[in-house]
């Protein structure tokens, strides 16, 4: 496996921006990795440190849907 672009770089006031657009959006964390050269560890060390949920928020939970 090959290291991420953004390998033990600091992250970027424009790179949180675009994390917190992207998890908004419901992407999946592998592809936010990609999308900002980061591992998916990574990104989810980063958005707990910056208190930004993951949760896809459109998805109703399990045993919830009306018959």
């Amino acid at each position: 496996m090959t290291t991420p672009k953004n390998h033990g770089k600091k992250w970027t006031p424009g790179d949180d921006a675009q994390l917190r657009k992207l998890a908004r959006e419901n992407t999946p964390t592998r592809v936010i990795g990609l999308k900002l050269g980061r591992t998916e560890d990574a990104v989810y060390g980063r958005a707990s440190e910056i208190d930004q949920s993951l949760k896809p928020t459109n998805q109703s939970p399990y045993n919830r849907r009306k018959p």
